[in-house]
This record gives C-alpha cells, sequence and structure tokens, in this order.
C-alpha cells in the first residue's frame, strides 16, 4: 500500500512560518518609530488611569461598590457582599495588585469601546462591511488567546502595553457583534415614525436608532470587560502585572495558597464588574420597553380617536 494513503505526503509542503516570520521582521525593522510611539502613548494612558485608581481610597472604592449595586440592584443584602467581597480582597494583601489589574482592563476596555462601536455602527449600516467584518470576528473569536500573546511581544516587547494590545483584540468582537445586533433589531415602526418626522441619517442613529440599542450594546461592554479580566491574567505570561502575575509566580513556586488567593480575588472583581454592568444593561432594557409600550399605548390611542 503506498504510503501517501495512510500518512500526508511530505512532498506537499506550504511554507506559512517563513512568510509570516518575514513580514513580521520586516515590520518590526521598518516601522520601530510607529510601534515605539504606540509604546509610549499607551505606557502614559495606562499609568494615568493606574494612577487614578490607585489614589482612590480603600473605603471610598468599596463605598461606591455598595452604592452602586444598591443602586443598580436595588438589593442591600447584594451591596453588603460585593462590598464585603472586595474588602476581603485588601485583607488578603492583593489590593495594589488588584489596582494594577483594573487599570489594565480599563485602557483595554476604552480602547475596545473607541475601536469596536464605530465598526459595530458601520456594519450595521452596510451589507458588504458586515460580509467582510463577520469572518474576521469569527477568526478572533476562535483563535486561541495565547496566539495574540506572540505578534504583541514580536512588536512591543515585554511588559504591560503589549498585554493592554492582546486583551484589546481579544475582546473586541462582542462589542462589535452586540452593538450591529442591536441597532439592527430596533422596532422598524420607531425608525419608520422617525424617517416621517423627517429626520435624517445621522440624527436617525443618534437619536433613535442607538439609544433603542443601548441594553445590547451595554450587554457587549459587559462581555468585552469579563473577555479583557480574563486575557489580563493569561498576558501575565508576557510581563503584565497585576493579580495574573501572582498567578503565574504560584505556579512557578508550586505556592499553592498564594495562586489559590489571586484567584480568587480575579473572581472576586470579576463577579463584581459583571453584576455592575448587567444590573445596568437590564435597567436601561426595562426603560426601553417602557418607552417602546407607551409608543404603542399612543399609536392606538390615536387610531381610536381617528376612528371614532
Amino acid at each position: 500500500m503506498p504510503e501517501w494513503i495512510m500518512h500526508f505526503p511530505e512532498s506537499i509542503y506550504l511554507n506559512i512560518k517563513d512568510a509570516v516570520d518575514r513580514f513580521v521582521l520586516y515590520i518590526t525593522v521598518h516601522w520601530d518609530g510607529f510601534f515605539d510611539a504606540i509604546t509610549t502613548g499607551l505606557r502614559s494612558f495606562l499609568l494615568y488611569i493606574n494612577k487614578f485608581v490607585s489614589h482612590i481610597p480603600w473605603w471610598l472604592l468599596i463605598a461606591i461598590v455598595f452604592v452602586l449595586t444598591l443602586k443598580i440592584c436595588k438589593k442591600v443584602t447584594k451591596a453588603v457582599l460585593y462590598s464585603l467581597m472586595l474588602f476581603v480582597i485588601g485583607a488578603m494583601g492583593l489590593w495594589s495588585y488588584m489596582n494594577m489589574t483594573i487599570a489594565i482592563v480599563l485602557t483595554s476596555v476604552v480602547l475596545s469601546l473607541l475601536i469596536g462601536f464605530p465598526i459595530g455602527v458601520l456594519i450595521s449600516a452596510s451589507k458588504h462591511a458586515d460580509s467582510v467584518v463577520k469572518p474576521i470576528l469569527d477568526m478572533m473569536q476562535t483563535m486561541p488567546a495565547f496566539v495574540y500573546l506572540i505578534p504583541a511581544v514580536m512588536l512591543l516587547g515585554l511588559g504591560n502595553v503589549p498585554a493592554v494590545i492582546a486583551t484589546t483584540i481579544y475582546a473586541l468582537p462582542p462589542i462589535i457583534r452586540l452593538t450591529n445586533h442591536g441597532i439592527k433589531q430596533v422596532d422598524a415602526e420607531v425608525v419608520e415614525a422617525a424617517e416621517a418626522f423627517g429626520s435624517t441619517k445621522w440624527q436617525m442613529l443618534i437619536k433613535v436608532q442607538i439609544p433603542q440599542a443601548l441594553p445590547t450594546i451595554m450587554a457587549g461592554l459587559n462581555q468585552t470587560i469579563m473577555m479583557a479580566l480574563s486575557m489580563v491574567v493569561t498576558c501575565s505570561m508576557i510581563g503584565a502585572s497585576g493579580l495574573g502575575s501572582e498567578v503565574i509566580i504560584a505556579i512557578n513556586r508550586l505556592e499553592i495558597g498564594r495562586g489559590f488567593s489571586a484567584g480568587i480575588s480575579v473572581v472576586i472583581l470579576a463577579v463584581i464588574l459583571d453584576r455592575i454592568t448587567q444590573g445596568i444593561y437590564k435597567q436601561k432594557d426595562g426603560e426601553t420597553d417602557g418607552k417602546r409600550r407607551s409608543h404603542f399605548k399612543s399609536r392606538k390611542s390615536g387610531q381610536a380617536l381617528r376612528f371614532k
């Protein structure tokens, strides 16, 4: 039996690795100034956010979480629970690490919003753009998280800046997809009513479609934050500071207690951020539903008056 029937023939070889390596080397050599500028800008932005977060007193941050949870979730028990969970992070001696993690997550989420929201709006208005972007998003969401670390390290070196870039790319798809989905799912009758009143496309987008799609967009923001938080831990492998670095050190030294305390801190942070952002978009969803019901009631009453 010929060998090629059972084994893939060695004579057929598609050399993608060398082509990609040459491309990355070319960019590294010829675009060095561009990437230095990106590194400097992102480092300054990250340091500014970290300084801002670090200057918030621990008791004030716990109080902010308590008030936000109480206002959004309307439950004192949840507000007390999340405040105590945040207090536990400080009690374990990981407050400064948590601040650095929050700074990296916030920086990545801001970049994801600045990039992803306009793209989501664009592809909601253009079928051609949607058909081009959708396969790219599919590829980004199926790509293993570790793959994003390779170009970030090659182009920007080690540290927090490449971690921000890798985290931004990893967390980008949800905000693009859900912004696109939310705008497309706006009630056709609401859009027709706005067109009947002579709204331009820009007014339609700003005053009708985005406000109506806001709950779905907020759900995308929630998913972006969660993905950014999970990626920050992975990025500790390329020198990112924060709670993830404590996990990596604990793995290298086989310090189970250290790894557990850092890991549970990441979980606490994820739960608090998830519940607060979920509460915000559910609240917005309720307000949007109320507006829709009042809109249809007013239309029905108008029709009834006409027929009388």
